[in-house]
């Protein structure tokens, strides 16, 4: 959204954002841009705004969008009333300066997708459509039919057709590992994954007594001769890869490598947990390493990464039938079913071609903010240009942990590498996640911000161990 500007009558500075054609609903525009406004100190406490009528008129727009956005701005507490007098800006609270969340992996909000609509029209069909009984009571775990043919779909950009039976639908990725790692492990078994990793793997490892142990990787992600003699030495229950955007470090395995990963689980009769969040995220990734080793390899498709985290279903895609059994056995011990509305909309969604073009406004808008992240962090930016997050080697005067506690301190959240690392040691870098701020605006002075204190030198105490 462009910047709004402000022209000075004899009673008021008039406000005027300038709307985007594609931008999502009108009303919302103007509560963000009123948003960007305070933040940018373009309007200050105190000022009055223009009179609804006027305020339409001036942006050719009719009166109920006008007082859509100004009830949307007051329920953000950033407007109140004062009777005849008018409405005018209110005083600062908490919300108008919230941190600045560059640490949470989320899709960002695309632009020109009225995603309120999207959801009122899903939930409506699904509701025309469906009993609404068998909404609200138990199911069985791994999906009905209709949910595993949606999956099937989702699916066919990597693999072309699929039985949908060899599909299960989970509530989210991370269910979907803890089952596996209780389906396909004993209690003390290794699992061997990238030396900086998603930290859910580490976090069910743990919990499940189980032992993460990392391979060696470079630029091109898990080197193969370093898996195949950790795969002689442990004996490994387990091999978890993040192949495509990998979390945190964003590098894609290219299909060379993919191939030569395959070749050394069966080889060395390994199963493999591919989860792979991003790949229809990706430009042009390669196809994924359960497409080579078909049997030996567990693939995990999650929509709460592609399309929004409120959609906690993931599709699995298991081979063999008997190990499908032991799965739902493994997942029912702590997540019965996926919530069955949630599951509903998901297969709505994605048999009418709403979660495509939903699909379609978050790449496009992910590869907007890695253009707005390359330009601001110049440099310093080393991503694909496409995904949700930036992978961030620091100057050698910051350690990562410094950078975020100094980063916390300017009311920016970034996550350390520490927090991704699966062995002993860490790089020198952070994740900057370019999703979790909806508005474009603050996000680029989240950028601008963190820029800025990645060029200066940290303060002499902020060196102390603590």
């Amino acid at each position: 959204m462009s910047q709004p500007k402000a022209i000075q009558d004899e009673h008021s500075p008039i406000w005027l954002p300038r709307l985007a054609v594609h931008g999502g609903p009108r009303f919302l525009q103007i509560a963000d841009a009123l948003q960007a406004a305070l933040v940018d100190g373009s309007l200050k406490p105190g000022d009055r705004l223009p009179p609804q009528r006027q305020l339409a008129a001036q942006l050719d727009v009719d009166l109920t969008t006008i007082t859509r956005a100004y009830d949307e701005a007051r329920r953000r507490n950033l407007l109140e009333g004062r009777g005849a007098r008018g409405t005018y800006v209110a005083a600062p609270k908490v919300e108008l300066t919230p941190i600045l969340d560059l640490s949470m992996n989320t899709p960002p909000p695309p632009d020109g997708v009225d995603f309120d609509d999207m959801l009122k029209q899903g939930l409506s069909q699904v509701l025309m459509s469906t009993d609404n009984e068998l909404l609200m009571t138990y199911h069985l775990a791994g999906g009905s039919d209709s949910d595993r043919k949606a999956g099937a779909q989702w699916l066919a950009p990597m693999f072309g057709h699929l039985d949908s039976r060899q599909l299960v639908v989970c509530p989210g990725a991370q269910a979907a590992i803890a089952a596996l790692i209780l389906a396909l492990t004993e209690p003390g078994a290794v699992i061997l994954a990238e030396p900086t990793s998603y930290p859910g793997l580490r976090a069910a490892a743990l919990q499940f007594g189980r032992q993460v142990i990392a391979v060696e990787a470079d630029k091109h992600g898990m080197v193969p001769e370093m898996l195949e003699a950790a795969c002689r030495q442990h004996q490994p229950g387990l091999v978890y890869l993040n192949p495509t955007l990998q979390n945190p470090t964003a590098i894609t395995i290219p299909e060379r490598r993919r191939k030569e990963l395959a070749s050394i689980a069966k080889r060395c009769h390994v199963r493999i947990v591919e989860d792979d969040p991003c790949w229809l995220l990706a430009d042009a990734p390669p196809p994924p390493i359960a497409a080579f080793a078909p049997e030996q390899v567990y693939y995990i498709s999650t929509l709460s990464k592609c399309l929004t985290p409120g959609l906690r279903v993931a599709f699995v895609l298991i081979r063999d039938p008997r190990e499908r059994e032991r799965f739902l056995v493994a997942l029912r011990s702590f997540a019965l079913m996926v919530a069955p509305l949630s599951a509903a909309l998901a297969t709505q969604w994605i048999l009418d071609g709403s979660a495509g073009g939903l699909l379609e406004g978050v790449r496009n808008e992910a590869r907007l903010r890695h253009r707005m992240a390359r330009d601001i962090l110049a440099g310093r930016y080393s991503g694909a240009g496409d995904g949700l997050h930036v992978w961030l080697e620091l100057p050698a005067y910051w350690n990562s942990s410094q950078l975020a506690r100094a980063a916390d301190s300017e009311g920016i959240a970034v996550t350390p590498a520490e927090a991704f690392a699966t062995g002993s040691g860490s790089v020198n870098a952070i994740r900057i996640s370019l999703g979790s701020i909806k508005d474009r605006g603050r996000l680029q002075a989240g950028l601008q911000r963190l820029s800025h204190l990645l060029a200066r030198r940290p303060e002499p105490f902020s060196t102390a161990v603590v």
